[in-house]
């Protein structure tokens, strides 16, 4: 026990809990006491812990959501499909990281009632128990208070307030993509985020607009896969099923490891070789799918064979991957513009973005129009932000691409490009002369 000294009261040293004195002599490991050091007494000590508390719940304004923690938040969230749980279980864990060491960006994205709000408020309650303090705010509150307070009236000035929203701890702005877009509005978020970014604040930015429908500045600063981490939650189309083959795909059903032919005939030494070891890349990314894996080669090379070998291991072992034909899927997309159609684009566009696993086969044989490159740029752009595993199988070379497509394609970091060199197995194709631009066969 603590010894303890000058209690009496009115000396200004007496413990207004419990009434012993306020500061005590803490006592050494052969329980003596410490007479160099004083310590608060242990009630002292919780009475200022529990103030502090206090002061940080305040300070958070998160108010009515101070209810929502991770303690009452379902870990596989509200929606029943496998992979919206899978995706929400990954952004509650990287959440908890964040509370205990905030640092980088967090993003969560989706539509109401996907539970995004509920980890952000999650995040604000774990950090005030673990002593940081974090502030809450919508995005429209956040404009409602700049205005605010440049009224004579106002208990903050403009400045004031602004700094500490700047300068905040941990800043989790809720509701960001649906205030008002006037040319002032663009502005303050601008800076806000802009000097947040620059200088490396723990963030969380909460958001019903898809990633990739923000303004570009800060698309740009989400870009930066190293400190900000994307998590799209929600509803995931029963349309397409990842955990079985879609209709119309019956031939890759039957594509597996076991079904690749490896010893075609008359292939030279090296090009054996490379087809052996197109064969052990594709295998090894299917045991543990992770980055980017570009299957490129001329028709017949055996590409899509081993993008469907890599769907088929995941479906033996439960898990989930997508497998589209580019130029399917944009049929697809446009089908959904009919009034007829049974599935709108937002759902169709949402389970290839955030697929698990993502196979894109054929890229590069759909017709090149402005609208389809840029509904392909979002979905590869997305999942490079979100680094979701991709699969792509592609005739172009690097050269015959987008520039903002093939710049992620060629990221080492994410990307492990492949070029399978053996000629088509139906035939010799060498001596049809057949050579690929734009992704159209000429000979």
């Amino acid at each position: 026990m603590d010894v303890s000294f000058n209690a009496d009261p009115g000396t200004g040293n007496e413990c207004p809990v419990c009434k012993g004195a306020r500061f005590v002599h803490p006592l050494l490991a052969n329980g003596k006491p410490d007479y160099s050091r004083v310590v608060p007494c242990q009630c002292a000590n919780n009475e200022a812990i529990s103030k502090r508390a206090e002061r940080l719940q305040k300070y958070s304004n998160l108010g009515s959501l101070s209810r929502f923690t991770f303690k009452n938040m379902n870990p596989d969230g509200k929606n029943k499909e496998p992979l919206s749980q899978e995706q929400f279980r990954r952004a509650c864990n990287r959440s908890k990281e964040f509370t205990q060491k905030p640092e980088g960006w967090i993003v969560f994205t989706g539509p109401s009632g996907c539970g995004k709000t509920h980890l952000a408020a999650a995040i604000v309650n774990q950090c005030i128990d673990n002593g940081i303090p974090a502030f809450y705010i919508t995005a429209a509150d956040l404009l409602d208070h700049l205005r605010a307070s440049f009224s004579p009236t106002s208990e903050m000035p403009y400045d004031e307030f602004f700094d500490q929203v700047r300068n905040a701890s941990v800043l989790v702005l809720d509701d960001f993509g649906v205030q008002s877009s006037t040319p002032w509005a663009k502005e303050k978020f601008d800076q806000l985020l802009s000097h947040r970014y620059n200088n490396r604040l723990p963030t969380v930015i909460v958001s019903s607009t898809p990633v990739d429908e923000l303004e570009e500045r800060v698309r740009t600063r989400l870009a930066d896969t190293e400190f900000c981490h994307v998590f799209a939650l929600g509803n995931i189309t029963k349309g397409l099923s990842q955990y079985s083959w879609a209709p119309g795909l019956e031939l890759q059903k039957k594509m597996t490891f076991e079904t690749f032919n490896l010893k075609r005939v008359n292939l030279p030494l090296e090009q054996q070789q490379n087809l052996e070891m197109a064969f052990n890349t594709a295998r090894d990314f299917a045991e543990s799918p992770d980055g980017w894996l570009i299957l490129a080669g001329e028709n017949g090379c055996g590409k899509t064979h081993l993008a469907a070998a890599i769907v088929n291991y995941r479906y033996k072992l439960g898990k989930p991957a997508l497998f589209v034909v580019v130029p399917d899927f944009l049929d697809h997309l446009r089908s959904t513009f009919s009034p007829d159609s049974n599935i709108t684009y937002d759902q169709l566009s949402e389970a290839v973005r955030t697929a698990d696993l993502l196979v894109l086969d054929d890229f590069g044989e759909q017709a090149s129009t402005p609208w389809v490159q840029e509904k392909l740029y979002q979905v590869i752009n997305y999942r490079y932000n979100a680094r979701l595993a991709t699969v792509v199988t592609t005739s172009l070379t690097l050269g015959e691409m987008d520039t903002r497509i093939r710049s992620r394609f060629i990221d080492k970091k994410v990307s492990n490009a492949f070029h399978i060199t053996v000629p088509d197995y139906r035939g010799d194709s060498r001596s049809e002369k057949k050579t690929y631009r734009g992704g159209r066969k000429t000979t």
